[in-house]
């Protein structure tokens, strides 16, 4: 056996920089740790089927003694690899790793906070065909840990389609120009002369602006949920703005797209709103922030509306986006 095999079975001590007296400005930290921690993990969708994804980590712990050289950042990824990738994710295991960081570094830490970046893959129905095609959700599961309080969150990003009602009305008004323009001067309408001029370029000689947006949400759950609501939070979205972006499309489905366009005109005022009324009943959800994102065909700049929950001492009315 070589002297570093001995080393290593005997245990010796090597040397810990973090354990040396630190010396310069002295003072607490809000957060220390490791960001873009790539880790396997396990989800569960619609229909309670286990799936594999890829996460980015953030794990940190605040640093509340000014004379501490700094934290044990390996014990920090230790916790996420032997206990996030291991199980499916859900709040309880979320708690599990936070209160992990808390433990090995009672000394010196009263804060954590995990955070997993993922991309959410399910397989989504098409609008009329019996096609499904796979559909992906940035995903962020939430947990952080103060002074003992827990706070357990979930963000996701749905995609959708929105159609200007002020372009949808302008186009309107151009098509009943041209029907004036084309039969106002005959004693009677022809119904098969007006069926097939409406079939014509002539006859629909403008189309309302529409545009891919997106709907970011941040939820707060529950203390009483025990399953991270991916898959319900993605309906509840998708119902009810009624014009989700779609995978696997025949004609039949993208006319039904056009359809749903067409009967759910919205500003960004308009889907905001939805989304608020469409949460405001879901009593899993302790506080909700939702950001909605339009982004213009018209413009080369985007609309947006931000609108929260409301409760005392709950989401700030904050604009910002939120960090992919």
């Amino acid at each position: 056996m070589s002297a570093n095999e001995a080393c290593i079975d005997n245990s010796c001590s090597l040397p810990d920089i973090a354990n040396e007296p630190h010396s310069g400005p002295n003072s607490p930290l809000n957060w220390v740790g490791m960001s873009e921690i790539e880790m396997p993990v396990f989800l569960m969708n619609g229909k309670q089927e286990r799936i594999q994804s890829v996460a980015r980590v953030q794990a940190y712990v605040n640093l509340t003694d000014p004379d501490s050289k700094g934290i044990h950042m390996s014990r920090l990824y230790l916790a996420v690899d032997e206990i996030l990738s291991n199980d499916v994710l859900t709040p309880a295991l979320l708690r599990k790793v936070v209160e992990s960081f808390a433990v090995s570094h009672q000394d010196i830490s009263d804060s954590a906070y995990l955070e997993c970046r993922v991309n959410f893959f399910e397989r989504r129905q098409s609008l009329k065909s019996d096609n499904t095609g796979w559909k992906s959700y940035k995903v962020r599961p939430i947990i952080s840990l103060h002074k003992g309080k827990l706070l357990t969150e979930l963000s996701v990003e749905v995609p959708y389609s929105s159609t200007c009602p002020c372009s949808a009305a302008l186009a309107r008004d151009l098509i009943q120009q041209g029907f004036r323009t084309q039969f106002e001067q005959q004693n009677s309408l022809d119904y098969k002369a007006v069926h097939d001029w409406l079939g014509t370029t002539a006859g629909i000689s403008a189309t309302p602006h529409s545009q891919r947006s997106v709907a970011q949400i941040r939820v707060k759950l529950n203390e009483k949920v025990d399953e991270l609501p991916i898959s319900r939070l993605i309906d509840q979205i998708e119902d009810a703005l009624q014009t989700p972006v779609q995978a696997a499309v025949k004609r039949a489905d993208e006319q039904e797209f056009a359809r749903l366009n067409a009967s759910n005109l919205m500003f960004c005022e308009d889907a905001a709103r939805r989304l608020q009324a469409a949460l405001a009943t879901d009593e899993t959800l302790d506080d909700f922030w939702i950001r909605v994102n339009h982004m213009e065909s018209l413009h080369p700049h985007n609309a947006v509306a931000v609108v929260v929950k409301g409760v005392k001492n709950g989401y700030r009315d904050d604009p910002r986006e939120l960090p992919h």
